[in-house]
């Protein structure tokens, strides 16, 4: 198998400081059927940790496309109640959830967008439980990835498929800090630099953030009061450390649901439920998206946009300096996990209970009182520039510098 060795300090990595697997503790690994070989290396490792069980579910695009080309709309949105069941069983337990990306990001293109919604939000509806178990912090997750040919292909579309699956399974290592030496050692220094910026951006207690770049963004951003700045590593409710997102470069917060004015800019396209949107504005009053407009894949982001009405707000903000790792790879992968961590972004949808202070404890309507903003889905999309600039508003109004020409002052 190519790329063993790297694919075995990947699997460890995952399960070591990805999810950090405990004795005794449930495991479930969601794979695309091309990564297997990948899913049980993770499964193996696992079980030497001391893993109670390891299920691994496959999901296969090329058949799901077909299910959406021929099934109605209403058989797609009949989700049975195993489905509920098998996705809240281990999370109830405290089964640590692995999640490995990739596929196709055009894989649905032309796909009947009514259809598409649809299953879209009787998802939505089935997880509820296992993204309130996520929010309360009640299981470690981790979302990795592995290329696929497709994948490869579209990041890199003039070389052959065999030297664009190559230079992307590169990529990815090199992401993840694969093939420097001890990866665990070289994520603990990198959490450490992580959790310094958040503690800084936490001292100042912003009111509000203001983006401004020469593409048009020119965007107010309220924050809740006692929000919480985070990144890097985050904490069971058990007080276990796992690594949400590898790789991830990423300081983020919530935002005040109904305090965001202003207009804001994509800088890179945005795969949504396998259709490219680009180059796309949103513009927003009172913390709601009033219109918006897209070169390409507008169908789609208005579907995003309908899912339901948490979805035309934000759930998040994250700062990621222009120059950083992924960033400097000069390298579009049309994956949210990748170019999040290239771009500041912006989230539609869910708040992270975890970046209020208390958060994890509040009803739906206390954190919605609070500003936090309740929705099924939580779409990232990039809008990070390199003249970016970005003020901090203390609640005394001092104006703050947080970012200059598209990094951090400090």
């Amino acid at each position: 198998m190519k790329y063993e060795k790297q694919l075995q300090e990947y699997a460890k990595l995952v399960v070591k400081v990805g999810v950090n697997i405990q004795p005794g503790q449930y495991v479930t690994i969601l794979s695309p059927v091309y990564a297997a070989e990948f899913a049980r290396m993770i499964q193996k490792e696992a079980f030497e940790a001391g893993a109670k069980d390891v299920n691994i579910n496959f999901n296969d695009q090329k058949a799901d496309r077909t299910r959406f080309t021929y099934a109605e709309a209403e058989t797609l949105s009949d989700i049975p109640e195993w489905f509920r069941e098998m996705r809240t069983f281990y999370a109830r337990k405290g089964g640590a959830s692995i999640h490995i990306s990739g596929g196709d990001p055009e894989a649905f293109k032309g796909i009947d967008g009514g259809k598409m919604l649809a299953f879209s939000r009787a998802m939505n509806k089935a997880s509820e439980e296992f993204y309130d178990l996520m929010d309360k912090a009640v299981f470690p997750w981790c979302v990795v990835a592995y290329p696929s040919e497709a994948w490869a292909k579209k990041v890199f579309p003039n070389d052959k498929p065999a030297a664009a699956t190559d230079k992307l399974f590169k990529a990815i290592f090199n992401s993840v800090r694969i093939g420097r030496g001890d990866a665990a050692k070289k994520w603990r220094s990198h959490d450490r630099v992580l959790k310094r910026r958040a503690k800084i951006l936490n001292s100042y207690n912003f009111k509000e953030l203001h983006f401004k770049n020469g593409s048009g963004t020119d965007l107010h951003v309220g924050l809740v009061k006692n929000h919480i700045w985070q990144g890097g590593s985050d904490k069971t409710n058990k007080k276990v450390k796992y690594m949400p997102n590898m790789p991830t470069e990423e300081i983020f917060t919530m935002p005040d649901m109904n305090n965001v004015n202003g207009v804001v800019f994509s800088s890179m396209p945005l795969s949504y439920q396998g259709t490219l949107i680009e180059n796309f504005s949103l513009t927003f009053k009172d913390g709601a998206v009033v219109s918006h407009t897209a070169e390409k894949g507008g169908e789609a982001l208005a579907r995003l946009l309908e899912t339901d009405e948490g979805a035309k707000r934000l759930g998040e903000a994250a700062l990621i300096p222009y120059d950083s790792p992924i960033s400097n790879m000069k390298i579009l992968f049309y994956n949210t996990l990748f170019d999040e961590n290239a771009s500041c972004h912006l989230a539609l949808g869910s708040s992270y209970a975890s970046t209020i202070k208390g958060g994890e404890k509040m009803s739906k309507d206390e954190a919605k009182a609070n500003g936090s903003n309740d929705s099924g889905i939580h779409v990232d999309f990039m809008f990070g520039t390199p003249d970016m600039d970005i003020t901090g508003k203390t609640y005394d109004d001092k104006e703050i510098t947080v970012f200059d020409k598209g990094n951090f002052v400090f």
